[in-house]
């Protein structure tokens, strides 16, 4: 396993790490031992950062990840999030009292006397331009509730007004092949300020694994199934957006110009560790067999300058109109 630095924390964390959204709901049905034995075979390839939020599962996903680490003699470091539970979700809701209770909920549920890292997840970008909720956030670290935060972003706009706050130390955001936009200004800019970059939906929800077909089946309670025009949240969190019959497409394309010995699964997660600016993908797992795929992307080889000049191609002939402005 590789690590590397995040932001200004002095951890060093995988560089392919676990995102623990689909161990808590949404991504169709979970099998709680299964998942936990794929949290452990991450944990026996060299993981050592996992991402999660209080609302994947109304918590599940949370206590999962802190069964783990009672099982666990490594350091295995936890970002959570919160900001979601707030119904309606405006900006309003993101006061003291509210963000207080959302973590003093995450220290129970993750059973630690302090947070690893909170992420202000995916906020109203008016939120952004609030200082007085970072200063709640700069309390809540005084207070020993917190080590550090950072943010969970939908826009790049969103993650260069984040880190002009100080004690930011990291921008959760979506960045994969189908998603590049990122790597023009935020990446300079985090790189400027030493700020982590968290690579979510490293995967395309499941798109750039190459596994899906026209008419691949999503239970009723799968996001695939029922956000594909954003009727639950932001539309870009499923398939990053991409219209899904001309994201096939262009999968195909991909499959191409794979490199051999790469799964594509693979092959998108090494794209997105050839960029410096990325602490860390944080692709997900629900079984064992899926953590193992994952995590060996890290020890490929690079890709090549001219395999990364085709993926940007296929980027620029199909995707980029439907994503680059949006998000």
């Amino acid at each position: 396993m590789e690590y590397r630095e995040l932001g200004r924390t002095g951890w060093k964390v995988s560089a392919l790490s676990f995102g623990a959204w689909a161990i808590g709901g949404t991504w169709g049905p979970v099998d709680e031992a299964e998942s936990l034995a794929a949290l452990q075979k991450a944990v026996e390839m060299g993981v050592n950062f996992i991402d999660t939020a209080d609302v994947y599962g109304d918590g599940i996903s949370e206590r999962l990840v802190a069964k783990l680490r009672r099982q666990c003699k490594e350091t295995i470091y936890v970002a959570t999030k919160a900001g979601r539970r707030l119904d309606p979700h405006v900006a309003e809701g993101y006061n003291r009292a509210n963000l207080t209770a959302f973590v003093e909920r995450s220290l129970k549920n993750l059973d630690v006397e302090a947070l690893d890292l909170l992420q202000l997840h995916c906020p109203p970008t008016q939120v952004y331009y609030m200082p007085e909720t970072f200063g709640v956030l700069d309390d809540l670290v005084q207070a020993g509730k917190l080590r550090y935060y950072g943010v969970s972003v939908e826009k790049v706009e969103e993650a260069l007004k984040a880190i002009e706050y100080p004690n930011v130390q990291s921008v959760q955001i979506i960045f994969n092949m189908f998603r590049q936009r990122p790597a023009e200004l935020l990446f300079e800019q985090v790189k400027k300020r030493k700020v982590g970059i968290l690579a979510r939906v490293p995967l395309a929800s499941g798109m750039l694994t190459g596994k899906l077909k026209p008419n691949s089946a999503f239970s009723a309670d799968d996001h695939r199934a029922f956000n594909r025009q954003g009727q639950a949240f932001d539309r870009g969190e499923t398939f990053s957006g991409v219209d899904y019959d001309l994201g096939l497409v262009a999968v195909e394309e991909l499959k191409a110009i794979c490199p051999p010995g790469m799964s594509l699964t693979q092959f998108a997660l090494r794209w997105i560790l050839m960029f410096d600016a990325v602490t860390c993908a944080i692709p997900g797992a629900k079984r064992p067999a899926q953590a193992e795929e994952n995590f060996g992307a890290v020890n490929l080889s690079p890709i090549s300058a001219e395999t990364m000049r085709q993926v940007q191609a296929i980027y620029d002939r199909a995707i980029r109109e439907q994503v680059h402005h949006y998000w």
